[in-house]
């Protein structure tokens, strides 16, 4: 025969069930539908060797295609009784069949009156995936052999002979030349064992060529380490999400980067980048400050200018609406080090499931600290969840102490960290650099100021720093006009006076803000959530409920919070 011998014909008592295509001397692929219910008696032969006989075949491995034209996983791995003298079929890296126009791809099978085969040309109409599985193929003449059954199974493969996947579905309308084919990155999520036999990408091959690499070194060496949190930090935000019961292996992650994600490039690179650092170091120590970065002890206001007196090394927590239910919340946790943001976990939960959730976050979170840096939890928050209670929730399940006495926590609203309000916010930021001690700007609980008066009041005075003696929903219309405005800092207690509406004297509110201010006002704004943090610990140590038992920092300084650095492919495209 002319041409490639791996062609194969799947048979049983005679019938023929369909096509596959051999990928190794005792390997088959082909569809599960074709040899559904067949375990017996399958016998698998090669038209392009007329004189090899037929050689019987079991199923190895299944994936998991529940018996429904449309269910994912069609795919069925044959193992041959005994190899065959073949060379099996070669792959094309994916997306070979992609292209302006897009290649034509032939298909080798075996319809009702064709027993030694028939050719169908076909070819792929979109890169996009029906269900993230198939991609639609439609004849490329409108006279030639269409796909028909009989073709179940076979390889789809370019002019060259490299395949790039196979057929799994047919129109069963007649005069209707269109099909469906797996490609083969899907066909490797459901048989792993096909990865190592299809090429990477030509613009990529060599970042996949590292990173397994590294993967081997990793298991020969039987480095501990989370394969989900080395695949969030690869993949970041706009990469897809760790599959349901997550990965067995550290291979399987790093596999899972080079086919399920679009454009993998950087993300196989960071992978890389991350494995050798836990492979090779550098050593956890600390880092020594530069020459203008003030030691302990020394007067933050002789910080160097436009960075923060302490380098912290924030945990972001991220807490949305997600737009399913009332009660249905979307919570993302990542950690920065060396100014990049390193996701952790992003999940869509019932809210009352969140806080159980956050904690666990939070602790793997910890993991992608360098080593000795000043942690600092943020909470992003919707607005109407900025009262929050996330100061006091327990460190974990089996640890009561509470999360602001073991950290600095802070929280802000996530229209804060973007846009026209981050880019004034980072001039205040600049300013209380160069003077960094904010007089407390008091917003009263009593007789309220109006919101157009408080507005002037607080831009006339460059505000720094704005205390309530009320909580959120108590004084709305001031607290929205405080959060709107480039204030670097704000705080309330969560609970306390109930506004104007319910107003007493003494007032609640007026003696928090008597007791904060002295704590506040002498202290840099930048080192405000560790003043903070001191005050929960005193807090939680008196017997009788403290004034500053329930204290709610709203601090967002930009440059403790730099954004992703812009892809270089649009995740929009």
């Amino acid at each position: 025969m002319r041409g490639p011998t791996w062609h194969a014909r799947i048979e049983c008592g005679g019938m023929v069930l369909g096509a596959g295509f051999l990928v190794a001397p005792s390997t088959v692929l082909t569809c599960a539908h074709v040899v559904r219910a067949r375990d017996a008696g399958i016998t698998v032969s090669f038209p392009g060797r007329p004189d090899l006989p037929g050689v019987t075949a079991s199923v190895a491995v299944d994936g998991g295609w529940a018996g429904g034209v449309t269910d994912p996983g069609d795919l069925a791995v044959l193992r041959l009784a005994d190899q065959v003298p073949l060379c099996p079929a070669a792959f094309a890296p994916p997306g070979s069949e992609q292209g302006l126009p897009a290649p034509p791809l032939v298909a080798y099978g075996f319809p009702d009156g064709f027993p030694e085969g028939q050719l169908a040309e076909y070819r792929a109409v979109s890169a996009t995936r029906i269900a993230d599985q198939w991609l639609q193929l439609e004849a490329v003449t409108g006279h030639g052999q269409p796909l028909a059954p009989g073709f179940s199974g076979a390889a789809l493969a370019l002019k060259d002979g490299r395949v790039v996947g196979m057929v799994t579905q047919i129109a069963g309308e007649e005069g209707v030349r269109v099909a469906r084919m797996l490609p083969t990155e899907v066909l490797a999520r459901y048989w792993p064992g096909l990865r190592d036999r299809v090429p990477a990408r030509v613009e990529y091959e060599h970042l996949a060529r590292r990173l397994h690499g590294l993967v081997r070194r990793a298991e020969a060496a039987q480095l501990a380490c989370a394969p989900e949190q080395l695949f969030v930090d690869a993949v970041g935000d706009f990469g897809p999400e760790v599959p349901p019961g997550g990965f067995p292996s550290l291979r399987e992650a790093a596999a899972y980067v080079q086919w399920e994600v679009d454009e993998p490039a950087e993300a196989l690179g960071r992978f890389a980048d991350r494995l050798t650092h836990l492979l090779d170091g550098p050593a956890c120590t600390p880092s020594v400050p530069d020459a203008d970065t003030p030691t302990a002890g020394a007067s933050t206001s002789t910080a160097r200018a436009g960075a923060p007196a302490t380098d912290w090394a924030p945990i972001l927590v991220e807490i949305d609406r997600s737009g399913v239910g009332a009660d249905q919340v979307t919570v993302s946790v990542s950690a920065y080090r060396e100014g990049r943001r390193r996701p952790v976990a992003r999940v869509r939960l019932d809210r009352a499931e969140m806080r159980e959730y956050i904690q666990a976050g939070i602790e793997e979170a910890y993991d992608q600290l360098a080593f000795g840096a000043e942690e600092l939890l943020a909470f992003v928050l919707p607005e109407d969840l900025l009262n929050l209670p996330v100061a006091q929730w327990p460190c974990r399940a089996d640890d009561s102490t509470p999360l602001g006495c073991a950290a600095p926590v802070v929280v802000t609203d996530r229209s804060r960290l973007h846009g026209r309000l981050r880019h004034h916010l980072g001039k205040q930021w600049r300013k209380l650099a160069r003077d960094p001690f904010a007089p407390l700007h008091r917003v009263g609980c009593g007789a309220l100021e109006e919101p157009a008066g408080l507005r002037r009041r607080l831009r006339e005075k460059d505000a720094g720093l704005a205390g309530f003696g009320a909580p959120p929903d108590a004084v709305p219309e001031q607290f929205k006009v405080s959060l709107n405005m480039p204030v670097p800092v704000l705080l309330w207690p969560r609970s306390g006076c109930a506004g104007s509406a319910g107003h007493t004297e003494p007032c609640a509110g007026t003696a928090f803000l008597d007791a904060v201010s002295p704590h506040v006002e002498g202290v840099a704004a930048t080192e405000l959530p560790h003043r903070i943090k001191e005050l929960r610990e005193e807090a939680a140590a008196e017997p009788e409920r403290h004034w500053a038992h329930d204290v709610q920092l709203l601090w967002d300084d930009p440059r403790c919070f730099p954004e992703p650095a812009a892809s270089l492919h649009s995740p929009v495209a």
